[in-house]
């Protein structure tokens, strides 16, 4: 489990730094400039708890998993959120200014991101099982 916990923390550094790189390109900066927090790490890692639900809800229609999918991130980045900012203060990724941010924690807007991470991370969860490694 440990070993799974790291391996979906690194996963989930990556998929920001793609998205964040990527999100960069579409406001004009062709540098591609990325970026993440040190926080993230073991937030992205918690996804190794999701496990147990994706193999209950494995034969569910995909909307249905999407859907699931996007509740647990959201209730996971918000609680994580409001976690930090009691304990440092502040939370990393403010969203305050965004008009569907619900106080500053979430954003209503990225259901479709984490819809289609949800499905991502099945993928990836099949494969360590498929391949065995991390078990």
């Amino acid at each position: 489990m440990r070993k799974r916990f790291i391996f979906y923390g690194l996963c989930g550094w990556c998929m920001e730094i793609i998205w964040t790189g990527l999100c960069s390109l579409l406001n004009g900066n062709i540098s591609l400039e990325a970026g993440t927090y040190i926080w993230m790490f073991p937030i992205y890692g918690l996804a190794v708890f999701l496990e147990p639900i994706h193999d209950k809800i494995r034969s569910w229609p995909v909307i249905i998993r999407g859907g699931v999918y996007i509740f647990l991130i959201f209730l996971i980045e918000y609680i994580t959120g409001w976690t930090l900012q009691k304990l440092i203060g502040f939370c990393p990724w403010d969203y305050t200014g965004n008009g569907l941010s619900v106080n500053g924690f979430i954003r209503l807007d990225y259901a479709p991101v984490w819809f289609i991470a949800g499905l991502i991370f099945e993928k990836i969860h099949d494969s360590l099982i498929n391949i065995k490694i991390f078990s």
